[in-house]
């Protein structure tokens, strides 16, 4: 399975429908790959919170119609990253949108885990209550946004609903890099499946973003990583090595807890 991240640079000198044309024509560009994952919030910035409500949009709003349209041309499975969803009956909620080779928006996941301790995106959004697994015609992904990478009881829940990728978008800032890429492998060992960490470059709302989006086998080896800029990282990878490494290094079968 070959995966293309796409590590964006939000620069919030740009405007939201410039940046949303920008990134659908680089989904456009991945054609030949099986999977295409895009980082949390992009179109508005994660740390933007001034601007979640006025860009909230529906399941259905712009964001949506250029990524269908970005993912069938291409003919890829999408991860479209997140966007600020707004509810019909009023919360916010950071979501993610999972569209197929046809466009079809098949899969969506509202982040179970808001980040900022009562201020920005824990103060303004709904959480999340529903894990989200996504079967492809060869395996399945498990769906997780930047700060539940904290959070490692979700990822055993989505071992147990038979994950073996992990597909977390993330806005995560700079001053917490090491811990992003010391979580990023964590999870991949702990849960022995293959994570793909995609985050976002540049500086906005006045912080500096992690970059450094990750591909890690499920031995916890780096197959891929950016730097901090706006970068584009595509990996051939075998979902095989998941089953082989589950086989090989049995760990899972001797949980006792949860």
């Amino acid at each position: 399975m070959r995966a293309s991240l796409l590590q964006i640079d939000v620069d919030l000198e740009e405007t939201v429908a410039d940046r949303r044309d920008r990134v659908a024509a680089l989904v456009r560009a991945q054609a030949g790959a099986d999977l295409v994952v895009l980082p949390e919030l992009w179109p508005v910035g994660a740390f933007a919170s001034d601007t979640f409500a006025t860009e909230a949009e529906p399941l259905d709003g712009p964001t949506a119609d250029a990524m269908s349209a970005a993912a069938r041309d291409a003919g890829v499975w999408l991860h479209a990253g997140s966007i600020v969803e707004r509810d019909p009956d009023g919360p916010l909620y950071n979501t993610s949108l999972v569209f197929d080779p046809d466009g079809e928006l098949r899969h969506t996941y509202r982040k179970i885990h808001r980040f900022g301790f009562d201020r920005g995106e824990a103060a303004l959004m709904a959480p999340g209550e529903e894990i989200v697994t996504v079967a492809l015609p060869d395996t399945v992904l498990g769906l997780a946004t930047c700060y539940d990478l904290r959070f490692p009881e979700q990822f055993r829940l989505l071992v147990d609903a038979g994950a073996q990728f992990l597909v977390i978008p993330a806005g995560w800032p700079a001053k917490r890099r090491e811990h992003w890429r010391l979580l990023a492998r964590a999870r991949a060992v702990e849960s022995q499946t293959y994570v793909l960490a995609c985050g976002t470059a540049g500086t906005h709302a006045g912080v500096e973003l992690a970059g450094h989006s990750m591909v890690v086998d499920p031995w916890g080896d780096v197959l891929a990583e950016a730097g901090t800029g706006e970068e584009v990282l595509t990996v051939d990878l075998d979902p095989a090595l998941v089953t082989k490494t589950r086989h090989d290094f049995p760990v899972l079968r001797d949980r006792r807890l949860g």
